[in-house]
């Protein structure tokens, strides 16, 4: 079986750098998403929002 340590704490510094880090990350992927839906709205034209439902 795997010898697992205890995982250590962090200091507040590294902390801070890995929210920070998870911030950009998460900002980046919102920004992508909003990208491709840009784009797939822009592909499949203006009229596709006023078919019949």
């Amino acid at each position: 079986m795997l010898d697992r340590k205890p995982p250590q704490s962090l200091t507040p510094e590294e902390q801070k750098r890995r929210r920070k880090r998870s911030l950009a990350l998460a900002l980046t992927l919102g920004a992508l998403v909003l990208l491709f839906y840009v784009v797939t709205i822009a592909k499949l034209g203006p009229g596709v929002l006023q078919r019949p439902m």
